[in-house]
Order: C-alpha cells, then structure tokens, then sequence
C-alpha cells in the first residue's frame, strides 16, 4: 500500500513509525508533516482543511489509503471529499465527527444510547449564565462546546473562574457547556470502529494540566501512559460494552455511521464508567505510548476499518511492558509560545516531532507541543526511566516538561 497521512504533530510521527513496520506498507507520504517526519515519509504540501485540495493530493500521489490525523478536516468534512473521489480514507464523516465537533450533538446521542455522562446545560447567552451556574459547583466544568484543541476547558472549584470562562466564550460567539463534575481516575480508551464493529486498544491515560502534581492550565496534553495498572482487565471490555457498541449502533440508526478511531475519555466512578468526552480521530500524546507497544500491523488495521472489513480483521497482538509519553513544551506553552530556538538531541529513537521545522539544516520549534519522548520498559518504572533519560539528553530553550508523567500510577497512589 501507499499511504497518505494528514497532519503535521507527534501523533502523525507515531502514525507513521508504525505503519513503517508493516511489511504491506511500501510507500508512506504525509502532509504537511514536520522536521522528524521528513525522515520516515515523502513531505508534501497542502491546507488539510480543504477536502478539494487533500483530494487533488492523493491523487497525485496515487494513494491506496489516506489517514486523517486532526480533528479539524473530519469536521470540515475532508473524508467525505476523499471517499466521493473513490479513495480509501481512515477517519470518519463530517456527520459523525459531531461526535467531538459538537458536544451537544454527542450528549444526544448519548441520550439515545443510554450512555452513562455528566449531567449537562447548554448555555447560549450571557443572560441565563448566573442562573445556569447557580445549578452547578462546588466543582464547574465549563467547555467550549466546539473544538478547542484540549485547551476550551475549565475544572474549577472558583465560581467567578468558572463565571469568567464561561463569559469570555460567549462573548467570541461560542456557546458554552456546563457539566456536573465526574469523580474517579480518568482513562482515554480509543477503539477502531466500523459502523457497528468495535475492536479496542489499549487503555491509557492522558496528563492535561501544564505542571506537576495536575497543577496550572490545561493544556493539549503533556504525557501519557500504558497500559494502566490498577485498572482491572475486564474494564475494558465492559467500556466496550456500555459505551462504544451502544453509541456506534445509534450513530448506524441516525445514518451516520462512524468509520475510523472513535476515542471515549471517561471517567471510573464508583458506578462504573461515565463519558466525560468523546473524539473523532486518534489522541495527542496518548497515541505516542499506545502505537508504541502494538505488535499488529498498523496498516492493515487503518485498511480494514477503512474498507469496511474491521469485522474479519485478525485480533490485535501487543507487546508485553510499558510506554511512556512525555511532552516537552516551549517556553510559555500554553500561552503563546517562543519559536525559532535550534533543538539538539531531537533526531534520537523515541524522539517524536510535533511543532518543529528545519531552518538552514538545523531542527528549530516551531509550536506549543514541540517534541514527545517515548520510553517503553518490562513495567512502569522502567518505561519511566526509559523516557526520562531520552528527555535529558535534549537541549531546548526555556522549553519544559512534567516530571510525573505516570508517577501516581507507578507508586500505586491511582486505585478504583
């Protein structure tokens, strides 16, 4: 096969390792991809928001599969363009990307397939927000209810922090969502999913807040690991169950069927798994761990999901131990970040591209997220180590890094 992926961060590097691996993958490409892709794929240019011009590229390069990365084509509808042009496309509709383009639209479909989540209000108007945040606390969670790379989200127990979130979404237009708070630890489960057909991967857990300890603003995410000791095997399959096979069978029942990675963040309480999110492509840094232990061949996984033969795909292998994921961030992130500083150690293994460039030869930043470091050992302390010490061999300036990713787990401090 040959193979066109669509996006340009770390996600899409760990795309592309994995597929590297597939003894039926002969040729990779990537748009627009970055400093580190360059080195696995043929780099071309294109605005992925535009499904004409994704169209007009795949073509070009006579792709057999494409694989969309970002959430932003899905929802702007890049795989429809691609499948009316007769193309295999990994990534689902436009009408089934409101499954994360549109909060509101996945709480209905939620409703419909009596699917455990956070009680929810939808407010469009600075005038009903007292009275509406009056309904919630001591702990508010207010989102932006479109897409908001990660970072339209606010868990506060603060209510003039929660109130001011809130108003300073409505006042750019964007209605906002508020939402009873879940207890319990969280795990982003990401599922392949083929109308009705649900093969999970491995279970991980995801780091949003920008300091140590869950502390500062949340971010796009700054590590992950897997798979997660405490929790029980079985967990998995009863999320499969409760959650992911009762929303793909009601999206099938509205006509718009998913086709591609359906991720389902959620909440363990004491009852059991709630939805606090769902996402219409492959997560950032999750995937970076996840991709990391897979055995399977990627590409045949994508394909299948992608053709509509999910249901005859061979069960999904997996290396023993653990990986790790941690992000290291320019200065400021995730406020507006410094760019342009030369990084050194970036090209070692394990060593995952996400906002880079080359400038004169040499590997710049060029973004928020600018490097994931993947460590991979027997057990979690290993992977740990692994990760770390990779990360401390890389120069950048004033760029920084959480130093606990998967530290709670690893000391056994996460439990049910």
């Amino acid at each position: 096969m040959r193979v066109l992926v669509i996006g340009s961060g770390a996600r899409e590097h760990a795309l592309l390792l994995a597929l590297s691996k597939d003894p039926n993958v002969d040729t990779l490409l990537i748009a627009p991809g970055n400093a580190g892709t360059a080195a696995l794929a043929e780099q071309h240019h294109v605005d992925v928001a535009s499904g004409e011009a994704v169209t007009e590229l795949a073509r070009k390069v006579r792709a057999d599969l494409v694989v969309i990365g970002p959430e932003v084509p899905l929802v702007l509808g890049v795989a429809d363009a691609l499948r009316e042009a007769g193309i295999a496309t990994f990534g689902p509709s436009a009408a089934a990307a409101r499954i994360e383009g549109s909060k509101a639209f996945a709480k209905d479909v939620m409703a419909a397939a009596g699917v455990r989540t956070a009680h929810s209000e939808i407010v469009d108007s600075p005038a009903l927000l007292d009275e509406a945040l009056d309904r919630f606390g001591p702990n508010w969670v207010v989102k932006d209810d479109g897409l908001a790379a990660g970072k339209g989200v606010v868990v506060t127990t603060d209510r003039l922090a929660a109130r001011d979130h809130a108003a300073e979404l409505l006042e750019t237009g964007h209605p906002v969502l508020l939402e009873s708070f879940l207890d319990g630890p969280e795990v982003s489960l990401f599922c392949l999913v083929d109308g009705a057909t649900v093969v999970p991967l491995l279970p991980a857990q995801d780091h949003k807040r920008v300091g140590d300890g869950d502390l500062g603003p949340n971010t796009g995410g700054m590590g992950a690991y897997t798979p997660l000791p405490w929790l029980p095997e079985e967990m998995t399959a009863q999320i499969v169950r409760e959650v992911v096979e009762p929303v793909a069978a009601e999206m099938v029942e509205r006509g718009c069927p998913f086709s591609g990675l359906l991720y389902a963040g959620l909440a363990i309480g004491a009852a059991g798994p709630a939805v606090v999110e769902f996402n219409c492509r492959f997560g950032d840094p999750e995937t970076q761990a996840v991709l990391a232990l897979l055995e399977s061949p990627l590409g045949a996984a994508l394909n299948a999901t992608a053709t509509g033969t999910l249901g005859s795909l061979e069960p999904l292998q997996w290396k023993s131990g653990s990986a790790v994921t941690v992000v290291l961030a320019a200065e400021n992130y995730p406020g507006r970040p410094r760019t342009g500083d030369a990084i050194t150690g970036a090209e070692a293994e394990g060593v995952l591209h996400a906002g880079t460039a080359r400038k004169d030869g040499v590997v710049v930043s060029a973004g928020g997220r600018v490097l994931s470091v993947v460590g991979t050992g027997a057990d979690l302390d290993a992977a740990r180590i692994d990760a770390y010490a990779k990360i401390d061999a890389i120069r950048l300036p004033g760029s920084h890094f959480r130093t606990d990713i998967g530290l709670a787990a690893a000391e056994g401090r996460i439990s049910l």
